[in-house]
């Protein structure tokens, strides 16, 4: 029996000032609630952040300064995506990233962190498919629309559908709450206290003669 069926879901992805959670901020969230394999509700919006983004993040995501100083407040937003967690089981690709912004956010804004179950893509795709494995390279192998990667509710949506066939190929069960990381980078500096980590080497297809 497939691991999604009869369970309930919160997929979420941010995009960030930087890549370091404890100093650089979520300038942007986004996340569904699947209910019974239904999307039951969706949120997205882009939050306030002071500081001045790199031209390196604008160039990626697109986001401006000027939506930025637009966007919703932190303590807002990230009381609205905590509602949208509830007790569900959160996934994301490459869960790692998010899951750290996460706890460092929930930890600043409200003193507490998560406990919520995860499911990690990136960590399906790496065990199961040669490299690359962004989510626009996974989403091209099984033919899913990715439609302008790197903003939020677009990368969501299409976590969720990647989740979805990764299931229907074969249960994912067993990979609740795995994390795997680079072997040769070593452990990541924060995870999850119930996460099971996995070092993990990345397989590539034979080079054509």
């Amino acid at each position: 029996m497939h691991f999604l069926k009869n369970k309930s879901f919160t997929i979420f992805d941010f995009e960030t000032s930087g890549l370091d959670p404890k100093k650089d901020r979520v300038i942007e969230m986004a996340a569904i609630r699947v209910v019974n394999g239904e999307v039951a509700s969706e949120f997205s919006t882009l939050v306030q952040y002071d500081g001045k983004l790199s031209p390196k993040i604008t160039e990626l995501t697109g986001i401006t300064d000027e939506m930025t100083a637009c966007g919703m407040d932190e303590d807002t937003a990230f009381r609205i995506l905590n509602r949208m967690i509830g007790g569900h089981i959160l996934v994301a690709h490459n869960a790692q990233f998010d899951l750290s912004f996460l706890h460092h956010s929930l930890m600043r804004i409200a003193g507490r962190s998560f406990r919520n179950d995860f499911i990690d893509t990136l960590t399906i795709s790496r065990d199961r498919h040669v490299y690359p494995h962004t989510l626009k390279d996974m989403c091209d192998r099984y033919a899913i629309p990715l439609i302008g990667g790197h903003r939020a509710l677009n990368d969501v949506v299409a976590c969720w559908e990647l989740c979805r066939t990764l299931d229907e190929e074969q249960p994912i069960g067993d990979y609740l709450n795995k994390l795997g990381y680079m072997k040769k980078y070593g452990p990541p500096a924060w995870s999850p206290p119930h996460a099971v980590l996995e070092p993990v080497e990345l397989k590539y297809a034979p080079r054509e003669a």
